[in-house]
């Protein structure tokens, strides 16, 4: 059974919470702000943290910090007050699983917490990952021994086991695809489903029901319910490879789904919750399109809380005999 501490200055909330969450099974402790957390996590190691942003003595973006320098496995949630996207990225960025605003929505607090529980479970299979990339130069489907891939896949190895964001770049045929699977199978969601999608092999009329769904009716054509790759990739990855080429009104759809994680399939009248990881991957430099107005510059800001970049093969010539190997290896068990 996973121990769960909360970190919550509001006593109110603090026994709400603490309450809740016990109810579905959890062990939970309480602390009234970052300083005490910090005790209680040093004595009782729980295994998820769910603490509050901003709390007297230290707040949550400091008592993350100082989790981080402990070297010990800890999950964090952040609880963060609505408007506060900006300090919940820069959460993300310094280590927390996932963040989630207030007022807390339950359902989607247990979503967290079942796949933090998981993420917790996956530690020892990922120790043997890395074992196995210290020897062989490989990670999932990813080749290379050039300093250029290991950092990659350290990278990789860093992020996976969370709910960020991440934005891939780099020229066609540099193995984008390639990392957002590793990623995933690095991940708690490994199990479910990892959906992939070409933005600019969809006609713009359709995009965003194949990516959102939509209702019987909704549309001419729309002769029955149909389920976008969000509801196809639910519990799992869903990667959105040339982002650049969504149009602007369905950038400004995602972007509220990635805030809201709940979405409205075309010709509905409800919102349904989703829990997807989005990887969003593009050849173009991301920079220049959000400049050309290609790329809506808050959608992106939303995606590249990590940003990993694949370096073409001319720049780490050395990891092609291996490259070349595992092709050859992979077609005589393809045939």
């Amino acid at each position: 059974m996973n121990k769960v501490l909360i970190v919550e200055d509001e006593p109110n909330a603090r026994t709400g919470l603490a309450e809740l969450v016990a109810s579905w099974g959890y062990r939970t402790d309480v602390a009234g702000d970052g300083l005490e957390g910090l005790e209680k996590i040093q004595q009782w190691a729980p295994s998820i943290v769910i603490t509050d942003l901003r709390m007297p003595r230290m707040d949550g973006l400091e008592l993350l910090d100082r989790i981080s320098e402990l070297q010990t496995k800890v999950a964090v949630i952040m609880v963060t007050a609505q408007g506060s996207i900006e300090s919940a990225v820069e959460a993300m960025r310094i280590g927390a699983y996932d963040f989630i605003q207030k007022p807390i929505d339950p359902v989607r607090l247990r979503t967290i917490l079942q796949n933090a529980s998981r993420q917790v479970g996956a530690d020892i299979e990922l120790e043997i990952t890395r074992r196995r990339l210290k020897e062989t130069g490989v990670l999932g489907p990813l080749i290379g021994s050039s300093t250029s891939m290991k950092d990659i896949f350290e990278l990789i190895e860093r992020i996976a086991p969370s709910n960020v964001s991440v934005l891939v770049t780099g020229e066609s045929g540099t193995g984008k695809e390639l990392a957002a699977r590793a990623l995933h199978d690095l991940s708690p969601r490994r199990t479910k489903p990892f959906v992939a999608v070409n933005c600019a092999a969809i006609p713009e009329t359709l995009i965003e029901s194949e990516i959102f769904g939509h209702e019987k009716g909704a549309f001419t054509g729309a002769q029955e319910r149909r389920a976008g790759c969000f509801e196809l990739a639910e519990e799992g990855t869903l990667l959105l490879d040339e982002i650049g080429e969504m149009p602007a009104a369905t950038q400004a759809k995602l972007l509220r789904v990635l805030e809201d994680r709940k979405l409205r399939r075309l010709g509905a009248k409800a919102e349904t919750p989703v829990d997807v990881r989005v990887i969003a991957a593009t050849n173009k430099d991301p920079q220049a399109a959000v400049a050309a107005g290609e790329l809506r510059g808050d959608l992106y800001y939303r995606l590249n809380v990590f940003n990993i970049h694949m370096p073409p093969l001319r720049d780490h010539l050395g990891d092609v005999p291996a490259i070349a190997q595992s092709r050859r290896t992979r077609g005589r068990h393809d045939g």
